[in-house]
Order: structure tokens, then C-alpha cells, then sequence
């Protein structure tokens, strides 16, 4: 089949540079296109598929593997501006997407019907709690069904044995390493039972048809003459295998992809795939894209001498394109109270110069670090908006945690009385609701009365968990605890433990690390009641994911975590909390035992900044306890070459 052209036939040579060029117009056999950030990654593969077309590969025996199905659709847009419709044919989309069509077609080979049901979010929490509820005798104290769903799937993704992550993490989950393996059993055989698949079976099922089934093997090894993968140091070890096997007869894979930005080892990714690539494909042809569209020279060279501490690694050095502009700044500051203010002067100062909201991003290592910076934009009423979830009064575990403040304070607050109290194991709805009609419709907590009354009211299972709340708030009244301090007692006595049930460990981690900011910043109030008096008028943040980009307010400042920036780019961006221990993260290393990853984060912070990069570095930190310990700003600042940034010590508007 001749592909139809809607415009003549194309010099590459003219419209890509020539790293770029020799990525596209690749003779066949395997290919490493390693595409450094800013470098035209996107627009080399779309003009790699126009090359294949033009040559005459016909459109349906390519597939494209991208990591989001708006990735794929934007691609075969671009490609189809350069040769017409016919790309529409391609085989793309994400590897669950491709799974998906695999085993519609052929998933009789592994007993499923083609109409197999995939489970969705909720669908699959619903099974799990029912497997849950028939194989553990005491469900109040066993990890709930959004942890074993993670755990599940945390397996099936690195290719590990169920037994031997509940085994690693048995510890942080507190239960019987069996008992989980059990349930998981369940879970699985009931899926089988009922022709169903859950997102991580798509895979795994994907992969397995391929393996155990000769037929569809050489079926899809011969129709598939090209393979294109993009973000390939992205892929897990199932990944890995489906494009080694689907590309073992033709041998025309092109892996495009960066191992300096290799950051989501946490939820699968192996970077072990993109480094051992030519080891797998000996004779790969390697090609280097390095000249860089997007940053000022200055803001390359910080780049550069960051990642150059990774040892193990496929060398290459961003080259600029653009002007010579300024240097990166590095401020070193007070405490985070100054980085805040700090941060917000500077940002008054870039819209002095004539950018927008919009052209500048925050960024940090882990969302608790921007909570005092949320509640700084508020209070200055600069728009915003968290591009890496919810802003942190919106979150669920920070409006637990002020449901018990307002109990504190709030005789009368019916919200806030539901909410703690239904925290509680086994007290529902309706059992909240009718021990708030007992208690005349309100509930204070300064009244040991009313407090005894509600114990008494609660069934055993509840009634524990309720003393040790209700000794924080006799503490609260009687001896003056402090907020931060009762919200301190809270978290050991009782939240901590509710985290860890409700949540998988990481997660779990991480809201608690939130909880602990809060109090830290609550401790800067007047009072609790003036605290609590604030936080609506802190709440209006808006939030957005950062893939719906069209919905967001048309002029904000983005907050982001590094991980959610990856592939996102700005004039100007600021990166907080550049700390020892913070960024890099002490538990990344500790649980790593190396410095690899976070490196290869700083160095994707660092890559999406455009026009100005402004590093900060605060020498204090203030604990929940009220004490404070030093800061060193983070070792790859400390690390650079001098002269490469400003260095300012404090910060003053001027």
C-alpha cells in the first residue's frame, strides 16, 4: 500500500538539526535515541514515523508505545500534518491500551472471553474489600482494601511475589504477611472467577499471551515491523519484555528516551531497561540528542554539572541554542518563614519585568514543603494554583485533623463532630448522627460530662480509640496543651495508626509528613481559634491536574512536585527547600542507598526553567515540637562549579 501524501516529499535534513535527523532517518535494525530534556524528543519520533511512511512501511504495521494516550494522539496529529491521514492506522497508545487490544482479540487463549470486563478504580476496591471481608476474621485491625490494591499491584508491576512484598513490608503494615497472601489469592481468583481484569492485569496478561502463545507471538512479531517507544526509561520490567519480544523477528525497535530522567523508580520503573538496552540489542545504534531549545546557556550549565555526579549513566551534555541571559540565583535564607517571602517578592518583581503568573512554577521535592508557601500566596491573595494534587486544606487527612481543632474550640460544630468521630472503627453514618442527637446537638469538649456521656455511648471497638482522643482534649482545656502540641498527641495516639490502616506505607508517609507542616505552621498562629478563623480564607486555592492544562485559571502561579513537572516547562521557576535531607530526600537515599535518583530529580527541576532559575535554600527548620534544627543547603548546589549561580545571602526587595 502507498501511503498518500498531502505535501512532497520530505527534506529531513533541512527541517531537524542533525542528532534529530539521524534519529528519524535511521537505517533499520535497533536504535537508542537518547533525548536529553529540551532536546525535540516529540518532534523526532513524529518525524520518524513520516520517514517509515515515506519509505513505505504502511501505517498499521508501526506501533507507537507512549505513556499517556494524549502523548500517542498528539504525535499522530503532528504526523498527520506531514503525510496525511493514512498515519491514522498506527498502532498507538499506552502499553495498557495495546494489552487491551491484544487480548480482546485473543484472550480466549488464556481462558478470558473477548468481552471481559476490566475493572475500574472502584469496581476493583469493591472486590477487594469483599475478599477482605471473607478471608480475615478481625477486619477493624487489617490493612484496608486501597493498601492491598497497591500492594497488588506494586507485585504484578516489579514482578514480584505478593509473599515477598508482604513479607518486606510487614512491619509498616501490621498484619500477617499469610493473611495478606490470602486475601490477594482471593482477590485473584475471584477476577478469574468472573472473566475480569483489573489496569495491572492488563499487563501482565498482555505480556503472558505473548509468552505462552506461539500463535500470537509470531502473529504480532511479523505484523509489527516497526516498534517506537517513547520515555522509554520510564518502562517496568513487563514493559521491557513486550518490546523485546514483539521486536525479536524484525529487530526494528527504537527506544527514545533519557536515563537522566529516569525519577519514577517508586511506582515500577526499572532504570536498569534503558542502561542495559545495547547490552540486550548489541549491535544498537546509538544516537545522542543534545542540543537544547528550551533553557538559557547559564541554566544548561547548572544541568550539566549536576548530573555529571551520576557515575553510571549514558554521558551527554545539553548544548544551547538560545542567548547568553543571566546566571541562576542561589539564595541562602533564615528559615522557610523568609524563602517564603522571598519567593513572593521575587515573583513581584518578574511581573514588574513583564511576565505573567502563568510563566512562573514553584517546585519542590515533596508536597508538605509547599504548605507554607500555599499559605503565604494566600494571605498575599496571589493566584495559584497545585499542579501535583489538591491544595493542603482540601486534602482529606488535613480536614481530619482540623475536624479535631474545631472540636476542640466548637461546641456546636456538627461537621466537624461527624467527621472525627466517624474516623472511629465501625461508627457509620448514622451511628455519628444519633450520638449527636444524645448529646443535645452539640458537643464540648471542655465539659468531662459530656465527654464521659459520648464514651459511653460508643461499643468497645470505638470506645478505645475515643479515651485516647479524649485525654488530648482533657489536656487541651485542663493544661493548656497547645495546638500544635495536641495535634502532636493526635497523630501518635491515634492518627498515625489510621494512616497506616487507610493507606498504602508511602502514602500513608506522606500524609502524616503534611500533618506534622500543619502543626508547625499552625504553631506561628496568634491561637488555635485564630488559626482555624484563617484557614477559609486559605482554602480558595485552585487546583488542577496538571494534564487538564485547559482548565486552569488563565493566570497563576503552578505549585508542583518535580515528579508531576517532568515533561512541563516555564520561563521561570523557583525550586524550594534545597536542603539537605529534604531535597535530596533522606528517605529516597536511605531506602536506595544512593543519591542517583534524587540527582537525576534535581536535575529534571532544574531542566524546566526557560529564561530564570532561582534555587533556595533556607538554614533553618522549625519541628513540630516547637524546637529547630540547621539546614545545609543540598550537596548538588554545594557540588557546582564557581560561579555558575549568584549566590545571595537573604533577601531584600530592591
Amino acid at each position: 500500500m502507498t501511503p498518500e501524501f498531502v505535501m512532497d516529499r520530505i527534506d529531513f535534513s533541512k527541517v531537524l538539526n542533525p542528532e534529530q535527523c539521524a534519529a528519524a532517518t535511521a537505517p533499520d535494525g535497533p536504535l537508542l535515541a537518547l533525548a536529553a530534556a529540551g532536546t525535540g524528543k516529540t518532534r523526532t519520533l513524529v518525524y520518524r514515523v513520516a520517514y517509515l511512511t515515506e519509505q513505505g512501511i504502511p501505517p498499521d504495521n508501526l506501533l507507537l508505545l507512549t505513556f499517556t494516550n494524549r502523548a500517542a494522539r498528539e504525535m499522530l496529529e503532528r504526523a498527520k500534518q506531514l503525510v496525511g491521514d493514512s498515519v491514522g492506522t498506527i498502532w498507538s497508545g499506552t502499553f495498557h491500551h495495546v494489552c487491551n487490544r491484544f487480548l480482546r482479540r485473543f484472550g480466549s487463549h488464556l481462558g478470558y472471553r473477548p468481552d471481559f470486563t476490566i475493572l475500574d478504580r472502584d469496581d476493583a476496591r469493591s472486590l477487594m474489600d469483599q475478599c477482605i471481608g471473607a478471608t480475615v476474621t478481625n477486619k477493624k485491625d487489617f490493612p484496608k482494601k486501597d493498601v492491598l490494591l497497591s500492594l497488588v499491584g506494586m507485585a504484578a508491576n516489579k514482578t514480584l511475589d505478593v509473599a515477598e512484598l508482604a513479607e518486606e513490608q510487614a512491619d509498616a503494615l501490621n498484619a500477617d504477611p499469610k493473611l495478606i497472601v490470602s486475601v490477594a489469592a482471593r482477590y485473584a481468583d475471584q477476577k478469574r472467577e468472573m472473566g475480569a481484569m483489573d489496569f495491572d492485569d492488563l499487563l501482565v496478561n498482555g505480556l503472558r499471551l505473548l509468552e505462552e502463545s506461539d500463535y500470537v507471538r509470531r502473529l504480532y512479531q511479523q505484523k509489527f515491523r516497526h516498534i517506537l517507544v517513547d520515555e522509554y526509561q520510564d518502562t517496568n520490567l513487563l514493559q521491557a519484555r513486550m518490546v523485546d519480544i514483539l521486536a525479536e523477528q524484525s529487530r526494528n525497535v527504537m527506544a527514545v528516551g533519557d536515563d537522566f530522567q529516569c525519577i519514577y523508580s517508586w511506582r515500577g520503573a526499572n532504570f536498569k531497561n534503558i542502561m542495559e538496552f545495547p547490552k540486550r540489542w548489541p549491535d544498537c545504534r546509538i544516537v545522542k540528542l543534545e542540543q537544547n531549545y528550551r533553557s538559557a546557556p547559564e541554566i544548561l550549565q547548572v544541568a550539566n554539572a549536576c548530573i555529571k555526579g551520576n557515575p553510571e549513566q549514558f554521558q551527554k551534555e545539553l548544548r544551547a541554542t538560545r542567548p547568553s541571559r543571566h546566571k541562576p540565583q542561589f539564595y541562602l535564607l533564615r528559615d522557610g518563614d523568609e524563602q517564603a517571602y522571598a519567593v513572593l517578592g521575587l515573583i513581584e518583581r518578574y511581573l514588574d519585568e513583564g511576565y505573567s503568573l502563568k510563566d512562573m512554577a514553584v517546585l519542590y521535592r515533596a508536597h508538605f514543603h509547599s504548605i507554607e508557601l500555599q499559605m503565604a500566596l494566600a494571605r498575599r491573595h496571589i493566584p495559584c494554583v497545585i499542579t501535583s494534587g489538591v491544595g493542603i486544606f482540601e486534602q482529606a487527612h488535613t480536614k481530619d485533623v482540623l475536624a479535631f481543632l474545631r472540636m476542640c474550640e466548637y461546641p456546636h460544630d456538627k461537621m466537624a463532630f461527624m467527621r472525627l468521630v466517624g474516623l472511629l472503627r465501625g461508627v457509620g453514618e448514622k451511628t455519628v448522627a444519633s450520638y449527636w442527637e444524645k448529646l443535645g446537638g452539640q458537643f464540648n469538649s471542655r465539659n468531662a460530662e459530656q465527654r464521659e456521656a459520648l464514651c459511653g455511648m460508643m461499643r468497645p471497638a470505638a470506645r478505645g480509640q475515643w479515651q485516647e482522643i479524649d485525654r488530648i482534649f482533657a489536656a487541651y482545656h485542663d493544661e493548656h496543651l497547645t495546638g500544635t502540641d495536641a495535634v502532636r498527641r493526635f497523630v501518635e495516639v491515634f492518627y498515625h495508626s489510621y494512616l497506616v490502616k487507610e493507606y498504602d506505607p508511602e502514602n500513608a508517609k506522606t500524609r502524616e509528613e503534611d500533618v506534622n507542616e500543619l502543626a508547625v505552621q499552625m504553631g506561628k498562629s496568634g491561637s488555635v481559634t485564630a488559626f482555624l478563623e484563617e484557614v477559609p480564607l486559605l482554602s480558595g486555592v485552585d487546583q488542577a491536574d496538571h494534564r487538564q492544562a485547559d482548565e486552569l485559571p488563565p493566570d497563576a502561579v503552578r505549585l508542583s512536585t518535580v515528579h508531576q513537572a517532568k515533561g512541563l516547562e516555564w520561563p521561570i521557576v523557583f525550586v524550594i527547600w534545597a536542603v539537605e535531607g529534604m531535597f535530596p530526600s533522606n528517605r529516597s537515599i536511605d531506602e536506595s542507598e544512593d543519591d542517583s535518583e534524587e540527582r537525576r530529580l534535581f536535575y529534571v527541576a532544574v531542566t524546566r526553567a526557560k529564561d530564570e532559575l532561582v534555587l533556595c535554600a533556607p538554614s533553618i527548620r522549625f519541628a513540630r515540637d516547637g524546637g529547630c534544627f540547621p539546614c545545609k543547603p543540598s550537596r548538588f548546589i554545594k557540588e557546582l562549579p564557581k560561579g555558575l549561580v549568584t549566590e545571595r545571602y537573604g533577601f531584600r526587595r530592591y
